[in-house]
């Protein structure tokens, strides 16, 4: 129930449940497939508080969420009925976009389900390599046998995770592709391709025809040709079988094709396929690896902003099966650690509290490789310090470009990264130089940020007198004034969601603060929103996690669009029914579009009565 009206409102604003073709989420956000995205409302869906940002990229409708967004994909989940991450079920009535879109999306779809395992195994296996390097464990010993069977298990079995995620995808049955890439990587055809690799060994045949062994395990492309081969194979069983057959039959008929045409020609095909894409980029690499570094490094991000990241992905996992090393993405970490010294930079010149504690989080999360907060909430709003962390991203690419530094295992760059830039044989320049870049680019992005990060007039000047503006807030409860950061829930103490403070309500009644309308009203009537004459978002939000009691100790008096004035009575609750049930009654009363204004100040004392002044609102 947590999420239930978030998702509510997401769900309206991008057409109804009917104009879903697929959904899926990554590190932060919510990636749907629209049937037709004019009817999607994206300026309407930026106003939900819990929505950071909405991207419309890559044929893709992108909703920023944050680091809850497993949850709220949940939700959204539950509200359209969806049965799964993708609704396959009306998939044909997709309109077809350009071929650049098409591809980004089946990238993105096949491998964001298992996006947080793919990272957590990548830093496992940097973090080993560290610890061998530093003489903590050794590679003879059960300790690290143990965890690097751990680190190591997704990527050998690759073709069966990525036959069930792109058997999903290609609209197939799942379990089908999955048995096919378990056949790739079958013991009887590992041992057939080390037997294949000794001299002298006679080649082997299906039905007469000689086959050519690979060894497939953490193989990425031959096992997603395989998929869409055998799901347009299903399809068409299915369509022509009889239905007391087509359970049984259709599973027979791709496997029975699919996997030795895999081995005789799709199998070859791939591999083929997967040496020219790594010695093609080799190639260009090779020729100027600074320009290359700087290149990355300098345009990573915007790809991120438009989802054009996951184009490359593939490349850098193919590039670790082939080479068994990739140099694509270490010259990606001083882009994201550009962009972290940037917010870094404005947390550290800012005078605004709330732009102060966004930038705090923003950087913490950065760290780990999720920039969406530093580079929606903060950098790119002001500009200035998202072209500067581009700029020091490029300067650090170029950088580890030329000290050709690559990483041994895959993950997201982030900080566990230069452990993963570890070479086998121990320590050397390379990693180094991806130390040196990476560092750079976030100390040049933090420098230039602090000295022209934020232009003059985005920062509260101390020397300026503050004079009250027109639009003061009158308390809508009688009870006990806290500082806004007081409130037990990290999603309001941080300030994310607008200035404002907290009141422990000593009544059980929430009057109109100013005259205005009702904005929205919670189906829980726990909470309500309202929007001021003269342009002021407000949101009283009764109580933490008091959404959980689906509105039972809650009764409205207003409804959605109802005009009040000074003193009107919105809501009436139970405080002690809420306090039997274990919640707590700490009351947020947020200035929800604080941005529009200079600053937000409280001018009540510890306690405030209902109908006196709460709130001043300090205008630009």
């Amino acid at each position: 129930m947590e999420y239930h009206t978030l998702a509510q409102d997401i769900l309206g604003h991008i057409g109804g449940r009917e104009n879903i073709v697929s959904l899926v989420h990554c590190a932060t956000r919510l990636r749907f497939k629209l049937k037709d995205n004019h009817k999607a409302d994206a300026e309407g869906l930026k106003k939900n508080p819990g929505v950071i940002m909405v991207v419309e990229s890559g044929g893709q409708f992108q909703v920023v969420i944050g680091n809850h967004v497993h949850d709220v994909w949940q939700a959204v989940r539950a509200e359209a009925g969806l049965a799964d991450e993708t609704s396959e079920a009306i998939k044909d009535n997709e309109k077809a976009g350009n071929l650049c879109s098409q591809l980004i999306d089946i990238v993105s779809g096949i491998f964001t389900p298992f996006i947080g395992i793919l990272a957590a195994s990548g830093i496992l296996k940097g973090l080993l390599a560290l610890a061998v390097v530093c003489g903590w464990l050794s590679v003879e010993g059960g300790t690290y046998k143990i965890w690097f069977a751990a680190s190591d298990a997704l990527f050998y079995f690759f073709p069966l995770i990525l036959g069930f995620t792109a058997g999903k995808k290609f609209g197939g049955n799942p379990f089908i592709t999955m048995a096919i890439g378990g056949a790739l990587i079958h013991p009887t055809m590992i041992a057939a391709f080390n037997v294949s690799q000794q001299s002298g060994v006679l080649t082997d045949a299906f039905l007469g025809i000689p086959v050519t062994w690979f060894n497939y395990s953490a193989s990425v492309i031959p096992i997603i040709l395989a998929a869409w081969v055998s799901c347009w194979l299903e399809k068409q069983s299915t369509r022509l079988l009889p239905a007391a057959m087509k359970n049984f039959f259709a599973p027979v008929i791709c496997l029975s094709i699919t996997v030795p045409l895999t081995f005789l020609v799709i199998g070859p095909l791939a591999t083929w396929l997967s040496q020219m894409l790594a010695n093609g980029y080799q190639w260009i690499y090779a020729l100027a690896p600074w320009l290359a570094g700087a290149v990355m490094g300098a345009l990573w991000q915007v790809c991120v902003i438009f989802g054009l990241h996951w184009g490359l992905v593939p490349l850098m996992i193919n590039n670790l099966a082939v080479l068994g090393h990739d140099s694509m993405l270490p010259v990606l970490l001083p882009a994201v650690m550009g962009q972290v010294g940037a917010a870094l930079g404005v947390l550290l010149r800012s005078q605004d509290a709330r732009q102060k504690m966004l930038a705090g989080s923003s950087v913490t999360a950065g760290i780990f490789g999720i920039t969406e907060p530093a580079v929606y909430g903060v950098n790119l709003p002001l500009r200035r310090p998202f072209i500067f962390g581009c700029v020091a991203g490029a300067i650090g690419g170029g950088i580890v470009g030329f000290s050709s530094s690559h990483v041994y295992s895959f993950g997201f760059a982030n900080i566990f990264t230069l452990a993963q830039m570890i070479p086998p044989g121990g320590v050397d320049s390379t990693l180094w130089g991806g130390i040196a870049g990476t560092l750079l680019a976030l100390i040049l992005s933090c420098v230039m940020t602090l000295v022209a990060g934020i232009p003059r007039n985005s920062t509260p000047d101390a020397a300026i007198p503050v004079m009250p503006g027109e639009d003061d807030i009158l308390s809508p409860m009688t009870g006990t004034v806290l500082a806004l950061d007081q409130v037990p829930d990290a999603t309001f103490a941080s300030g994310l969601l607008g200035q404002g403070v907290t009141i422990i309500p000593s009544d059980n009644k929430v009057i109109a603060p100013f005259a205005g309308e009702v904005a929205s009203l919670f189906q829980t009537r726990h909470a309500i929103g309202l929007l001021s004459d003269s342009g002021i978002e407000l949101l009283i939000h009764v109580g933490i996690d008091t959404v959980r009691l689906e509105g039972k100790p809650f009764t409205a008096h207003v409804k959605v669009g109802d005009a009040v004035k000074p003193g009107d009575l919105l809501l009436t609750f139970d405080r002690q029914a809420i306090l039997d049930a274990g919640y707590d009654l700490a009351t947020p009363i947020i200035i929800t579009n604080s941005d529009a204004y200079r600053d937000v100040l409280a001018v009540a004392g510890t306690a405030v009565t209902a109908g006196t002044p709460l709130l001043s609102i300090i205008h630009q």
